[in-house]
C-alpha cells in the first residue's frame, strides 16, 4: 500500500516507538532495532487519523508561514537567544528541584519544530521562541522537559507528573497548540 506521505524510518536502541511530522511533510519514525517493519506500518494505519490531522495543521502553517508577515532578523534571534539562555535556566533551575531531577546541559536554539526536548542523557533543548510566549507557557514547557527525566514517554504516567508540578498544564499547552504556529512562523 502506498502511503500519500513520505516515511522515514529510523532505528535505534529506544525502548518506545516515536513519530514526528516535519516540515516538508514527511513522517518520521523513531523505533527500536526489534520492531519489524510491518509493525511500524500497522502502527502508522492505528495513529493515521492523528498523522493527517498533524500534517493538515503544518500545511496550515505552511501557508501562514509563507504569507505571513515579516520575519525575525537574525538580529531578533540573537536577542532571543541571549535572553533565553538566562531565564531558561533560572527557570529549570527552580523547577528541577520540584520534580526531583537533575538535568545536563541547555542549549537555546531556533527550531521550526519543537519548543523543547530532553536527551536521554538528561540535555536539555529549547527554543528561543519562548521569550515570546507567556510566562505561564514558558514554565510548562520547562516542567515538561524536566518530567521527562523519569518517564521518557508521553504515558498517562508521564502526565501525572506533569500535572502533579503544573496543575494548569492543560491551558499552557492549549495556547502553544492555539498561537504557537504563529510564533514559529516568524522564523526565516
Amino acid at each position: 500500500m502506498k502511503e500519500p506521505y513520505e516515511i522515514q524510518i529510523i532505528r535505534s536502541g529506544r525502548k518506545t516507538i516515536g513519530i514526528q511530522i516535519t516540515w516538508d511533510f514527511r513522517v518520521i519514525v523513531r523505533a527500536p532495532y526489534k520492531v519489524t517493519r510491518t509493525q511500524v506500518m500497522e502502527i502508522l494505519r492505528e495513529r493515521s487519523e492523528w498523522i493527517e490531522k498533524n500534517l493538515e495543521r503544518m500545511r496550515n502553517l505552511q501557508i501562514q508561514r509563507e504569507s505571513g508577515g515579516e520575519k525575525l532578523t537574525e538580529a531578533r534571534i540573537r536577542d532571543l537567544s541571549r535572553e533565553a539562555s538566562v531565564r531558561i535556566p533560572e527557570r529549570v533551575a527552580h523547577y528541577a528541584s520540584i520534580v526531583g531531577v537533575t538535568y545536563g546541559k541547555i542549549t537555546i536554539r531556533h527550531q521550526k519544530t519543537r519548543w523543547g526536548s530532553c536527551s536521554g542523557t538528561g540535555n536539555l533543548n529549547f527554543n528561543c521562541l519562548l521569550m515570546l510566549v507567556p510566562e505561564q507557557v514558558l514554565d510548562y514547557v520547562v516542567v515538561h522537559e524536566l518530567c521527562h527525566r523519569k518517564e521518557m514517554n508521553h504515558s498517562p504516567r508521564f502526565w501525572k507528573e506533569v500535572e502533579a508540578i503544573f496543575p494548569e498544564y492543560r491551558e499552557a499547552r492549549k495556547w502553544l497548540k492555539d498561537h504557537g504556529g504563529s510564533l514559529i512562523c516568524l522564523l526565516p
